[in-house]
C-alpha cells in the first residue's frame, strides 16, 4: 500500500484473519482477465465509509472507485459473505475473551433501537413511542456484546414482531449451547410466546423486569449488554442514522461495523487497551 494509511485501515494481522473468508474470484470456461483489484483496499474503503459516515460518492480518490467498492459490498451483502464473516469472528473473539472459552454462547440478549432515516430510504415508518420517523434495528447479542443476529424494519414495526425475525435467525444458526435469551417487558407478548411454542428451539425467552416503582432510565441486570452494543454501533458514523436505500443494506452495514469492531478487539490499535470482560449479571 503506497498511500498514507487511514485510521480505519486494516492491519496486516486483521487482513490475515478475514482474507480467506472472502469469496474466490469467479472463473469462466472461456477464460478472461484475472482479478486486478486489491480486495484489502476494497475492505478498507467499506470500513472507511462506515467509520466516517460519508456518502459513497465521497470516498477518497486514493481508495478504489465507488462503483467497484459498492459492487463488492452489494455482492457480499446478497451472498451472505458479510454475515458469514461476522459469525466466524464472533467465534474467534469468544475463544479469546469468553470466560468459558467456548465459541458458542449459552446466553443472549435481544432488544431494538429506533433511528432516524434519510429521505432516500425506500421504507420508513413512525415510532409513536420514540416519536421518530425512520427504521428500527432488532439485534441479539451474547454476553460479550457480540452481534449474533440482526434485522431491520420500518420504525412502526412492533418489537415482538421484529423479535421473530431475530429469533428465527438464531434458530437457523443452530446454536447448540444457547439456553436463554433475555428481553425486557416489551417482549412479554402473547403472540410472540405463542409463536415460540410452535418453533423447535432449544432455549427459553426470559423477561427481565424493572423494579416496581422505578422511573426513567434504569440499568436492567443482564440487559445492559445489548444497550452497550447499540452504543458501540453508534460510534461508527454511518450508523448514527439509517442512510441505506434498502433494509438489507442496513443489515449489511451493521455487519460491517460489527466486523470492524471485532477485528479491533482481536488486534487492538496501538495505545488502545484490550477489551476487559464484565459479567452480565
Amino acid at each position: 500500500m503506497s498511500r498514507k494509511a487511514y485510521p480505519s485501515d486494516l492491519t496486516d494481522l486483521q487482513w490475515t484473519l478475514i482474507k480467506e473468508l472472502l469469496p474466490e474470484p469467479k472463473t469462466s470456461p472461456k477464460g478472461g482477465r484475472p482479478r486486478s483489484i486489491d480486495l484489502r483496499e476494497v475492505v478498507n474503503a467499506i470500513l472507511y465509509l462506515a467509520r466516517a459516515g460519508c456518502q459513497w460518492d465521497m470516498l477518497p480518490h486514493d481508495l478504489p472507485a465507488k462503483s467497484t467498492v459498492y459492487e463488492y459490498f452489494s455482492a457480499w451483502r446478497d451472498d451472505g459473505t458479510l454475515d458469514a464473516v461476522n459469525r466466524t469472528l464472533v467465534g474467534a473473539v469468544r475463544g479469546l475473551e469468553a470466560p468459558s472459552g467456548e465459541i458458542e454462547p449459552s446466553a443472549a440478549s435481544v432488544d431494538s433501537q429506533t433511528v432516524k432515516s434519510t429521505e432516500r430510504c425506500s421504507t420508513r415508518g413512525y415510532d409513536g413511542g420514540k416519536k421518530i420517523r425512520g427504521r428500527k434495528r432488532h439485534v441479539a447479542v451474547d454476553t460479550l456484546g457480540l452481534l449474533l443476529a440482526v434485522a431491520v424494519t420500518v420504525a412502526s414495526t412492533d418489537d415482538a414482531e421484529g423479535a421473530r425475525l431475530v429469533m428465527a435467525d438464531l434458530t437457523r444458526q443452530h446454536q447448540p449451547r444457547l439456553e436463554v435469551v433475555w428481553a425486557d417487558s416489551k417482549y412479554h407478548n402473547h403472540a410472540l410466546h405463542a409463536w415460540l411454542e410452535t418453533q423447535a428451539i432449544g432455549w427459553r425467552l426470559e423477561i427481565v423486569r424493572r423494579e416496581p416503582g422505578s422511573h426513567g432510565f434504569v440499568l436492567l441486570p443482564k440487559r445492559w449488554v445489548v444497550e452497550r452494543t447499540f452504543g458501540w454501533l453508534g460510534r461508527w458514523r454511518r450508523l448514527a442514522r439509517d442512510n441505506e436505500h434498502y433494509e438489507r443494506s442496513s443489515v449489511a452495514m451493521i455487519h460491517v461495523v460489527s466486523i470492524g469492531r471485532m477485528l479491533r478487539r482481536l488486534d487492538p490499535p496501538e495505545g488502545i487497551p484490550p477489551f476487559k470482560y464484565r459479567a452480565a449479571a
